[in-house]
């Protein structure tokens, strides 16, 4: 069963395409291991502290050794291979596996919108063994609390037991499903909507099996054969968009328990394909195949500089067994043979060693992230103090003649910094995550005109060129931020429907705090990262930019002036992390660039103000700061333009304030818009007029 679990992770992570539900191997791995570890202490019952210290010492031997190498050699191998870019999260992540926790950072990484474009790391798969490890710390409290009253109560270990583990299941499984409808990918990954697959197989270990029952022989192979049919239907049919873990989670647990249960030895049952020897061998190095394969997989492409193809998966896949193997012989039972079983001081010495030699290796690499950073911020104030007339978007409004590419390039904020290169909203809390039910207002500048800035991440990425107006002109800027969530009359797909529901009213919520006189201006933007609720994305775009008409129409009945900001173009197309590529480009970053066709992303915002054409409702398109002769640069006049696929940076942004100048003005109808049109025209520089892109 070994072997069936780990080989649908492996194909899975492999060749998701041939099997999109090989993720449910995990959930294998869980009740074989609720079932072990429930049998081996209902047959040796713990009774001291004693007891527990060996059996704990016990899971230390078998575990611990073959992990810890595996981290560690994953710290070097992504010091020497992966670009700077990563060291951090990645860092972090070995020190979290190395505490077995590394499913909670998951999980709140798995509700963090800023996390949300992050590369996946080589120790993310340590999240089940973390689950796991947290389960083997509590359930042998769990099985002495109930030897303890058993003996005091003069009931059978075995029957209370059932009781007990029983009453587990059905709180951790009310737990996931709830928890999975409301947040599926926090669900995934935390302790209490998983621990109920670990106890199903606790259960099972406390019944007769169903072969030593008087149930036929072929009735019992038939009950196994029926089990690995569920575990392969799930496999075969379960996608990424399937709610997990929840009651689907149950086709593949229940499946692996029955086939326990039944016990079948019988030639024409699982057995007689699972004892081969092949199949045995497998399952025996399972566990240094599941520790081994995942780093492989995200390393080797980095190594190499080259993505994995058929022989680059294939080569993996045997490197990942060979290395199981001498792993299973040179670790794993060369240290549960060496760290004495009765002395239990040894065993625990490693176990904190080897955590801290681990901690160790992720803490030097933050330390070398921080001084690189620290290195970063220099160069960053000195280029925002300069007076370089060709810094950030002035390149581009100057253009090639006047603004030559540096030589070698100077890319500013440094890559790495430049990921957390973020609005002040997101370190003010200004946002409405998550449920969408929070609802907080920031306010930056206290001046004559009031300015609310209203959307989603999208919105939010021109804060910086907001804030640097607001206090050359006097405003109050105020900000109404949700994640992803767009505010229009149409309901979007978020695969939750209190989510759906959340985000109309919120949109609601914010017509009413912004229409009519509230503002002097409302400026907007957002990017359509969710689908229509009922469309696909072919088909989003229509009822899209109808919802929106709908929303803007109330804001122009009411006499709001609005100023719709055209998105900026879409790296995320193309390329997942404009950082990443130009750190793995440092000499090259024409290498990360775009074209406007190959960045476009489509923006039914923008389409709805021009098609509606209502008085006071505005559009500024300044496309020509991002793109000029069919090329979108990555590094628009030394600045690094973008913090991920998706959203313009910090630094990037400020550098566009000049040229968000006029078209606010106008929006505002402020007589001074005038002779900045003029001064447009007439080819000035930022620096006597601004230069804006008329709406």
């Amino acid at each position: 069963m070994r072997a069936l679990a780990v080989s649908l992770v492996l194909i899975y992570h492999l060749w998701p395409g041939l099997l999109t539900g090989g993720y449910v191997g995990v959930d294998v791995f869980f009740v074989i291991s609720g079932f072990l570890m429930t049998a081996h202490l209902i047959g040796r019952q713990p009774r001291t502290v004693r007891d527990l210290a060996q059996f704990w010492g016990r899971r230390i031997r078998r575990l611990l050794p073959a992990s810890f190498l595996v981290l560690a050699v994953t710290a070097v191998a992504v010091r020497l291979f992966v670009v700077p870019t990563q060291w951090e999260v990645i860092a972090r992540q070995i020190m979290a596996s190395a505490l077995y926790v590394q499913n909670w950072v998951l999980a709140d990484t798995a509700v963090d919108y800023l996390a949300a474009d992050n590369a996946p790391t080589p120790t993310q798969h340590f999240w089940s063994l973390s689950l796991e490890e947290q389960f083997y710390l509590f359930w042998p409290l769990v099985i002495l609390a109930v030897v303890w009253c058993a003996g005091a109560w003069k009931l059978p270990v075995d029957l209370l037991a059932r009781v007990v583990i029983s009453a587990v299941i059905a709180v951790s499984l009310a737990v996931s499903i709830l928890t999975t409808a409301d947040d599926a990918g926090r669900a995934y990954f935390i302790t209490p909507t998983r621990v109920w697959e670990l106890a199903v197989g606790g259960l099972v270990a406390t019944v007769v099996p169903l072969a030593a029952t008087r149930l036929p022989g072929p009735a019992t192979a038939l009950l196994a054969w029926s089990g690995i049919a569920a575990i392969v239907a799930a496999g075969v049919t379960f996608t990424g968009e399937t709610p997990f873990p929840g009651y689907t989670a149950l086709l593949p647990v229940l499946g692996t328990a029955l086939v326990i249960l039944a016990g079948s030895r019988r030639a024409y049952s699982p057995t007689g394909v699972l004892r081969q020897k092949p199949v045995q061998w497998l399952g025996d190095v399972s566990y240094s195949v599941y520790l081994w394969h995942w780093p492989l997989i995200l390393l080797v492409p980095f190594a190499t500089g080259a993505a994995l193809d058929w022989f680059g998966r294939m080569s993996i896949l045997v490197l990942s067994l060979g290395l199981a193997a001498l792993t299973k012989v040179f670790v794993e039972d060369r240290f549960r043979s060496r760290l004495p079983a009765r002395r239990l001081l040894p065993t625990y010495r490693f176990a904190a060693v080897g955590m801290a030699a681990v901690m160790a290796l992720g803490g030097l690499q933050l330390a070398e992230v921080g001084y690189r950073n620290q290195l970063a911020q220099e160069q960053l104030a000195s280029v925002e103090t300069s007076r370089d007339p060709c810094i950030g978007a002035a390149a581009m409004a100057r253009g090639p003649g006047e603004c030559q590419p540096e030589t070698p390039p100077r890319m500013v904020p440094e890559p790495a910094l430049a990921k957390d290169d973020l609005p002040d909203a997101y370190a003010d809390g200004c946002w409405s995550s998550r449920a969408f039910t929070e609802r907080p207002v920031c306010t930056y500048g206290n001046g004559k005109t009031k300015v609310a800035l209203v959307g989603n991440s999208h919105a939010a990425q021109w804060l910086p060129a907001l804030q640097v107006l607001a206090e050359k002109n006097d405003w109050t800027l105020s900000t109404y931020l949700i994640t992803r969530c767009n505010l229009t009359t149409v309901p979007l797909d978020f695969n939750n429907a209190e989510r759906t529901r959340n985000c109309l009213a919120y949109g609601k919520w914010v017509m009413e705090q912004t229409k009519g006189e509230k503002f002097d201006l409302v400026v907007t933007s957002a990017r359509q990262s969710v689908t229509v609720d009922g469309e696909s994305w072919k088909t989003t775009e229509e009822p899209a930019v109808e919802g929106y008409k709908t929303y803007l129409s109330e804001w122009a009945a009411s006499g709001t002036k609005v100023l719709v900001l055209r998105d900026s173009p879409f790296p995320g197309t193309t390329i997942s992390s404009i950082p990443d590529c130009l750190a793995a480009h440092p000499d090259e970053p024409l290498a990360c660039a775009g074209t406007p066709k190959s960045w476009y992303w489509m923006d039914p915002l923008d389409r709805a103000v021009r098609e509606l054409g209502a008085p006071g409702i505005t559009a500024v398109n300044l496309d020509r700061f991002f793109c000029a002769d069919n090329v979108c640069p990555a590094v628009i006049g030394s600045i690094v333009a973008y913090r991920d696929g998706s959203h313009i940076t910090a630094t990037y942004a400020r550098t566009l304030a000049p040229y968000l100048r006029g078209p606010i003005l106008a929006a505002l109808g402020e007589v001074q818009a005038k002779s900045d049109a003029r001064a447009h025209a007439a080819g000035r520089s930022p620096e006597s007029a601004a230069r804006a892109v008329s709406p």
